[in-house]
């Protein structure tokens, strides 16, 4: 075990100390990034001094002579063991939820508000990350508009469909989204690596007869399977699932589990469409616990108090997470072009990127 620094009654590696050092002579000003490679961490590192005012704690290391300046109270949130491993992503860091948490439907935001720099579009965008969805109102029916929602937050991730893609029936459908059959929840583009992280619906018109989106939870469903089924949950978190879809111009295939967890056990994923899933490959004696894993979690997604549903009306967009947010649509009848609807797809990281710059602005 290399050498150990005392700070008070905190006790820290040394060569943790020096890696974490945040001077000019370490980090790039402007970026926050390391000038120095792990290369040049000397294994042998150790302190030959330190001394504590207030809250500076200033280390003179060897066998550098590089001198370092930390916060007493960052190291004692920070020193190793007293972190958790950074996952944003994960349901410890997000807020779950049912139907009964959102009597009043989805967190909704206007357009003008969403375009603005006030403290609604902050509010919005921080709801989105942490419960998953967001309804935008007012975003005028135009074609292409839903792109112009993106960019207030991320990125347009351009597809196979390209950078937007109409919902509505078509003569020759590729997708059973473009009929008005009822689809039951998934998550988009399973058969894509990356999934794509955020998508939009943007309603340009309405079907008076049928066609209500379902949204459900995820990690909610996952929280529900763990309690109820831990061995199928279990399962579903370790068995990888090969999904697919090709046309004419296109072959895609991914793997993945139904249910991603991190390492500390958190779930931070859903990888889930009964349209594109593959029969399982796995050994021939785990073949039906398998498939009763899923048929388990599959009757969980539809439980009525899971579903949140939503009737979207000209000018409304949805936003959600496609990582976790499972969607279904109710069937309609109207015909061809009764309903339309156009959509794209964004990353993950551009949100929690606009969030985090927004509250930082804000904490100044």
């Amino acid at each position: 075990m290399g050498a150990s620094v005392l700070i008070g009654d905190l006790e820290v590696s040394a060569l943790w100390l020096r890696d974490s050092c945040i001077c000019d002579e370490c980090r790039h000003a402007g970026s926050g990034q390391r000038l120095r490679s792990v290369l040049a961490l000397d294994p042998s590192t150790s302190a030959t001094s330190v001394s504590v005012d207030g809250d500076s704690v200033q280390v003179t290391f060897a066998p550098d002579d590089h001198v370092g300046v930390f916060s007493l109270q960052w190291l004692r949130a920070n020193a190793p063991g007293r972190a958790t491993v950074f996952d944003d992503r994960s349901s410890r860091s997000r807020t779950p939820w049912c139907a009964a948490d959102m009597p009043d439907g989805p967190p909704t935001v206007s357009w003008s508000e969403l375009r603005g720099d006030g403290p609604a579009r902050s509010i919005a965008l921080r709801e989105l990350f942490t419960l998953g969805l967001l309804l935008v109102r007012g975003v005028p029916a135009h074609e292409g508009q839903v792109l112009d929602v993106v960019r207030t937050f991320g990125f347009v991730r351009t597809t196979n469909y390209g950078d937007l893609f109409d919902v509505r029936v078509e003569p020759q459908p590729t997708n059973l989204a473009y009929t008005g059959r009822a689809i039951g929840p998934h998550t988009d583009n399973p058969y894509r690596e990356p999934v794509p992280g955020i998508q939009l619906l943007h309603c340009l018109t309405s079907s008076a007869n049928g066609g209500e989106n379902v949204l459900v939870d995820g990690f909610s469903a996952a929280a529900v399977l763990r309690a109820e089924d831990p061995a199928a949950f279990d399962l579903l978190t370790q068995t990888r699932l090969t999904f697919a879809f090709e046309d004419a111009g296109t072959v895609l295939r991914a793997t993945g589990t139904a249910i991603e967890v991190n390492a500390d056990g958190d779930v931070r994923g859903i990888r889930w469409n009964d349209r594109s899933v593959q029969p399982p490959q796995v050994a021939a004696e785990r073949v039906d616990d398998v498939y009763a894993a899923l048929r388990t979690f599959a009757a969980i997604l539809v439980r009525p108090d899971l579903e949140l549903h939503l009737t979207l009306a000209p000018e409304d967009c949805i936003v959600f997470d496609n990582t976790r947010i499972l969607h279904a649509r109710t069937a309609f009848t109207d015909g061809a072009g009764a309903r339309h609807l156009q959509g794209c797809y964004a990353d993950l990281d551009g949100l929690a990127s606009t969030v985090a710059v927004l509250e930082r602005a804000g904490r100044r």
